[in-house]
């Protein structure tokens, strides 16, 4: 049988409360935390995307054009939200170095070819940046099911930039709850 793919798109401290933190991000973490144990009881895929730096950060692309150094592999930082993580012990993480995850493309597909997912859900950090780009990442990687962003356990930079990703997905035929 069928069942859903759960992403949650980069619920890391330095997006929550550290150096990339706001108080939008901070508001969806128990929203986040429910998703994430309903879909565990319904047996779910959950997979965690885990955005992922060097110390050379500030010399990469996006370095240059967000000189902010966040989420470097092994810092408290990088690591996913304990108040997340802890849900889902046995949830697949993909690290990502730049904001869309062809490896979660690929395991998108993979899933879909074996038949084991008939839609795909994301949320998390940031709307904006993250979110849309792995939304539409997955669904060009699976244009024949239904892909869906959950609104309300997601946050955007600012809640405008927020709602105006919500409303470029729309248009590209992502699904928003």
């Amino acid at each position: 049988m069928a069942k859903r793919l759960i992403v949650a798109v980069d619920m890391q401290k330095d997006f929550i409360d550290g150096a990339l933190g706001s108080a939008e991000a901070v508001k969806i973490v128990e929203p986040c935390a429910e998703r994430l144990k309903k879909a565990k009881a319904e047996g779910d895929i959950v997979v965690f995307t885990r955005d992922t730096h060097g110390e050379d950060y500030m010399q990469t692309e996006e370095g240059k054009n967000l000189p902010v150094p966040h989420c470097i592999k092994g810092s408290e930082g990088w690591e996913i939200s304990p108040l997340l993580s802890g849900i889902c012990e046995d949830a697949r993480i993909l690290d990502k170095e730049t904001f869309g995850s062809r490896g979660l493309g690929e395991l998108a597909a993979g899933l879909l070819a074996e038949g084991k997912i008939d839609c795909i859900e994301l949320f998390g950090l940031c709307t904006d940046i993250c979110v849309i780009s792995n939304a539409l990442l997955v669904k060009a990687f699976c244009p024949d099911i239904p892909v869906y962003v959950n609104a309300s356990c997601s946050a955007g930079v600012t809640p405008e930039s927020h709602d105006n990703a919500l409303n470029a997905m729309k248009s590209c035929q992502i699904h928003i709850l």
